[in-house]
């Protein structure tokens, strides 16, 4: 083999390594590094790096994947330098490395269906195409070069409004412009190379979470907070038809209110529209206030009504038997987040949340479809072909609500077409598009009872691997609050409010996924946060996220072949509620968090690349379009409120190109990493330095309450208190109440009163500047925090 002016001696060919067309393997002798090799798997030139092994084999890895990548990072063991030279362990990447240089990757991807459509110059919907794979196939920007991205432009649509709305509005780009709503109920048309606002149009007063516009035939699609759907015109903005659905009082045209069919409550209208084929498909929200869920077909010329999928079976429908009595007229199971859609076979594939109540099943004995169900629905008539439920009779708030991502794979010798479901329970389910199926196989497996939650006695479990552990870790921010019961998945709970992971704000929630044909994988965001929940009887308060515990996140990459995690990277966020993925041809992979910061990484193993502070907490997914051959990146910036309820706000819409020349927004302050206690301080002297324990503080009056409460979360009075250093605090049980309580420091063990009886009491002195959460160990969801300043 020539390289340069010197013949170096071969001992064997290279071969393209055809799982990762980024690596070449054979037997070279006396090699320098970079060189270049014809890189068969590419049809291409590339420079490579050589990976040495002292029987004279190589390993030759793509230099493309990272100029600066320092040698370390292309091994699972560490580079040695001995006299000069370096010696390389062999490459083995373990599964939970991001940091491994190069997974195997899961290849070959078979060509996707064209019907799905194709992003490049466009990224026509929320999720790019009809299968929400959520890929650009524009490669300009790529692993070598995006650390020169830069602002191409950067516009404040609301005029720089921090106010507390959640800006959860993915964009869609179509020949150069961009549209996107904000929770203002306004909808904008923007230059996507200037950032001009072209046009705007306000859509009401009642705010909602606004996911996204639909556009088709010459139209953009949004709905409102008032539950009305509008069909905009493309090119001015101007109403040209509006649709009330969810009609208080009487109903849709197809529901009869005096069978009950439309439900406890109205709900509300939810997800980002798609289009398709001269329909336009929305769906539904409010299932913890026992609304009916429904998924809706309008006619996109006109907005009337095609078809409706109730959520909740009615009298002689499917599944109408799986509610006990009349549960279902109240059953939640609401449709929030987007379908996909196989045009070939003709197929919407729809994700329905829990049921009502959330956390009680005394009243709904049965599975309760079609809630935490995919459903694949007739594209045209509404019709149900297949449904598939993954948690039955659900207790724990597990809707596996998100966006399916459809896919054809190679598995083995064959070519399956599939649908990836699945989030807040840590594991995918991976189904045949055609039939319901698992691909890997479901297991139902017997699971813990309570009999009197009528909980259901097997649960599904799909084949292969959760990409996050089943239970509370001491070893990362699962780590559960002191004294509550705890439990892994599917742990049932009555009066006790029992701790689990996943919980509802941990797994994967509704962040959109991506599938990059270039790696074969499906990445996702997914949080480490905790949920306990009891039954809510006798004024019970579901502490959904404890308080006082910390939360985090992190990326994981998972091959749905196998639908076994390949690599995983946690980090300091938890990246569940909406911190969508792009991957795009050019192996970059974009993901913004809750602290602002927009990142790009190697799609092969998510190693940062470049970042950037874009002033608000992202919870959109970033989006990628092109005009005159110049690729763009953009996102919109401006928080949300979970997990964490101060993540920055704003309206920050951002496009980057390479050498952009806008610099990024001023760091807002981040979020607090733990679940924060957020009633106003009380100073300690307006308390006399004193925590009354099992009572609730009166703001008006000044002081405790004069009942004794067990079930609330601020049963501390006050439960915020502020004291300065070398304050020594009181923690009383009243005379008055009829319980042991106590107050006990996590996870900093400052302190610990036991259990004090009624009418004995402890002190502490707080000689350290810092912030102290306690709890009850007799009652611990009551929590409380001492602020010594």
């Amino acid at each position: 083999m020539r390289i340069g002016r010197r013949q170096y001696p071969r001992r064997g060919p290279l071969r393209p390594d055809y799982e990762n067309p980024a690596v070449m393997t054979g037997e070279i002798t006396d090699v320098r590094e970079p060189f270049e090799v014809p890189a068969i798997a590419r049809g291409a030139v590339a420079a490579y790096r050589v990976v040495r092994r002292s029987d004279h084999k190589v390993r030759l890895v793509d230099h493309g994947m990272g100029e600066s990548m320092d040698r370390r990072n292309f091994l699972t063991g560490a580079a040695a330098v001995v006299g000069g030279t370096v010696a390389f362990t062999p490459l083995r990447a373990p599964a939970a490395n991001a940091d491994a240089a190069s997974s195997r990757l899961a290849l070959p991807v078979p060509p996707q269906p064209t019907a799905f459509g194709a992003t490049g110059r466009d990224f026509p919907k929320v999720c790019g195409n009809l299968g929400n794979q959520n890929h650009s196939t524009l490669r300009r920007i790529d692993r070598g070069n995006v650390r020169h991205l830069g602002g191409a432009w950067h516009t404040n649509l609301e005029g720089g409004s921090t106010s507390a709305r959640s800006q959860q509005s993915t964009i869609v780009a179509q020949d150069g412009v961009l549209y996107v709503q904000t929770g203002q109920q306004n909808v904008f048309a923007v230059d996507g190379r200037t950032g001009e606002v072209k046009w705007k149009t306000n859509v009401g007063s009642q705010q909602t979470n606004m996911r996204g516009v639909g556009l088709g035939e010459g139209l953009v699609f949004t709905t409102s907070g008032a539950n009305i759907v509008y069909a905009l015109d493309q090119r001015t903005g101007a109403v040209v038809w509006q649709r009330e659905l969810l009609i208080a009082g009487e109903g849709d045209p197809t529901c009869d209110p005096q069978e009950g069919q439309c439900g406890g409550n109205r709900g509300g209208l939810a997800g980002a529209i798609v289009y398709f084929d001269g329909l336009i498909y929305v769906g539904t929200e409010g299932s913890t206030a026992g609304a009916r869920g429904r998924a809706y077909a309008l006619d996109a010329r006109t907005g009337e009504i095609a078809w409706t999928f109730w959520g909740p079976p009615g009298p002689g429908e499917y599944g109408n038997d799986t509610w006990e009595g009349d549960t279902w007229k109240t059953g939640g199971a609401v449709c929030w987040i987007h379908p996909a859609i196989d045009p070939e076979l003709g197929l919407v594939y729809w994700t329905f949340g829990n049921p009502y109540p959330r956390t009680n099943g005394s009243t709904r004995g049965g599975t309760n479809l079609f809630a935490n169900c995919l459903v694949a629905i007739d594209a045209k008539t509404g019709k149900r072909r297949w449904h598939f439920q993954s948690v039955h009779h659900d207790i724990w708030d597990f809707d596996n609500v998100m966006a399916p991502v459809l896919i054809d794979l190679r598995i083995g010798h064959r070519t399956r077409k599939v649908v990836v479901y699945g989030s807040k329970v840590g594991m995918f389910y991976i189904l045949d598009r055609e039939t319901g199926k698992g691909v890997h196989g479901i297991t139902e497996r017997p699971v813990p009872q309570e009999p009197r939650q009528k909980t259901w006695p097997t649960q599904p479990f799909p084949g292969g691997e959760p990409f996050v552990h089943q239970s509370p870790s001491f070893h990362d921010t699962t780590r559960p609050v002191p004294y509550y019961p705890t439990g892994e998945i599917f742990t049932p709970f009555w009066d006790d409010a029992t701790i689990l992971f996943p919980g509802a704000g941990g797994g994967a929630d509704w962040s959109y996924m991506s599938f990059s044909p270039h790696t074969g994988f499906v990445y996702v965001g997914y949080g480490l946060v905790n949920s306990s929940y009891s039954n809510t009887n006798g004024g019970r308060v579901n502490t959904a996220r404890p308080l006082g515990e910390y939360f985090s996140g992190g990326i994981v990459a998972v091959d749905p072949r196998t639908n076994k995690p390949v690599w995983r990277k946690e980090g300091e966020w938890s990246l569940a509620h909406g911190n969508g993925i792009l991957t795009t041809a050019g192996r970059v992979m974009f993901q913004g968090g809750p602290d602002g910061v927009l990142h790009a990484m190697d799609d092969a193993t998510g190693r940062d690349l470049w970042s950037w502070q874009c002033g608000a907490g992202v919870h959109t997914s970033p989006v990628s379009y092109e005009i005159d051959g110049e690729q763009y990146i953009a996102v919109f910036a401006g928080g949300s409120w979970l997990p964490y309820p101060d993540i920055p706000k704003g309206d920050h819409l951002w496009a980057f190109k390479l050498n952009g020349k806008v610099g990024p927004a001023p760091a807002p302050t981040p979020p607090s990493k733990r679940n924060q206690i957020r009633t106003a301080a009380v100073a300690g002297a307006d308390a006399g330095d004193t925590v009354t324990l099992g009572r609730i503080w009166d703001a008006a009056a000044g002081a405790p309450g004069g009942e004794e409460n067990t079930v609330a979360q601020n049963a501390m009075s006050p439960q915020h208190m502020t004291v300065p250093v070398g304050t020594e605090v009181t923690f009383v049980n009243p005379a008055g109440n009829e319980h042991s309580h106590g107050a006990a420091s996590f996870f900093e063990h400052a302190f610990n009163s036991g259990r004090l009886k009624p009418g004995e009491s402890y002190k502490h002195r707080f000689t350290k500047r810092g912030e102290y959460f306690y709890n009850d160990p007799v009652f611990p969801q009551s929590t409380g925090k001492i602020v010594v300043q």
